[in-house]
């Protein structure tokens, strides 16, 4: 979702941190307008994607459609899944659009979030370890069944500017370009992990997703996209391989189940999204929580065990950011 430029000028506050702290000089912060679930819905089948997620210059970060979650993870440089809090973090989305102060380098805006998060949702933190449920990608019984890449995927250049049609989300990880292409579909060039392509296939209702050189932690990644497309709703695929190279994938995910969880997620937004072409069909009686439950018979488990890999049920211990305090509304601009 685009957050106007003319933002900047109106409705801004001065940010009030303690001397020295890091700090944007203007900020607006502002609830995100409700999503139209049957639009996005469409959106998807047609392997389009909204302007979501953090976006940083060097005058300018804009945060949009975030949840508050997502905005902490951002800040203190985490996963949405390390971040132990409230229920409601994940269910208010909102948009920031602040400046950057003259000469600042992209790096600090994170530290510059947290002081924001911290003025505006009074938010105190501190660091933990603990047991947390994820999915872990590990190599099956019979061994991987993968092509090793003769190619290493290239860091992506900061400053290298933006192709036609390509745009540029940042993320704790570092950047990821995303393009459109021509046949509707997108390809995500994640740098030193590797590039990924999706598209829709609408004969046989799957979204395909594939690649000619990733790494492993590339593509649980990615599948941790496609599992919390919803919103957030799949657990967080962690790499457990131990598997070093660069590789050749290819996986097809069940379409239906993509929509089962934007509907489950339009539901804990009080939305109900529509049936018909724009989101109805297998997936209405389909449980969004067929797509992290191995026994549930899911797409997404099978095409993954046809790479000669598997994703399975752990529990594993990760370094979590504890909110302390935090208010549900932030203060005003």
């Amino acid at each position: 979702m685009l957050v106007a430029i003319a933002l900047l000028g109106a409705g801004l506050s001065f940010g009030q941190v303690a001397p020295g702290k890091l700090a944007f000089e203007v900020a607006s912060v502002r609830p995100s307008a409700p999503l139209d679930m049957a639009k996005l819905a469409a959106q998807i089948q047609a392997g389009k994607m909204p302007r979501f997620g953090a976006h940083v210059d060097a005058s300018r970060a804009e945060y949009d459609f975030m949840s508050l979650k997502d905005l902490i993870a951002n800040a203190y440089d985490v996963k949405a899944y390390q971040i132990t809090g409230p229920s409601w973090l994940g269910s208010d989305h909102f948009d920031i659009v602040a400046k950057m102060p003259e000469g600042a380098p992209k790096d600090d805006a994170p530290k510059m979030l947290q002081a924001l998060l911290q003025e505006r949702f009074k938010l105190t933190v501190h660091r933990d370890t603990q047991e947390h449920p994820v999915l872990a990608l590990v190599v099956g019984k019979g061994g991987p069944k993968l092509t090793e890449s003769t190619v290493a995927p290239e860091p992506i250049a900061e400053d290298a500017p933006l192709k036609p049609g390509e745009f540029k989300v940042d993320g704790p990880d570092g950047p990821i370009r995303v393009t459109r292409n021509g046949d509707g579909s997108m390809t995500m060039n994640m740098g030193a992990k590797g590039i990924i392509t999706q598209r829709i296939d609408m004969q046989t209702q799957t979204v395909h997703m594939e690649s000619s050189s990733v790494t492993m932690t590339g593509f649980a990644d990615q599948l941790t996209s496609l599992l919390q497309m919803g919103g957030g709703g799949g657990q967080q695929v962690v790499d457990m391989t131990e598997l070093k190279g660069n590789y050749q994938v290819a996986v097809d995910v069940s379409l239906a189940e993509l929509m089962a969880m934007v509907r489950e997620k339009a539901r804990e937004l009080g939305m109900n999204l529509p049936a018909g072409p724009a989101g109805g069909g297998a997936g209405d009686n389909l449980p969004a929580s067929a797509a992290t439950d191995p026994s549930g018979g899911s797409s997404v488990f099978k095409s993954v065990e046809k790479l000669g890999l598997k994703l399975d049920q752990r529990k594993t211990k990760v370094e979590q950011v504890v909110i302390d305090s935090v208010e549900k509304t932030p203060t005003e601009n």
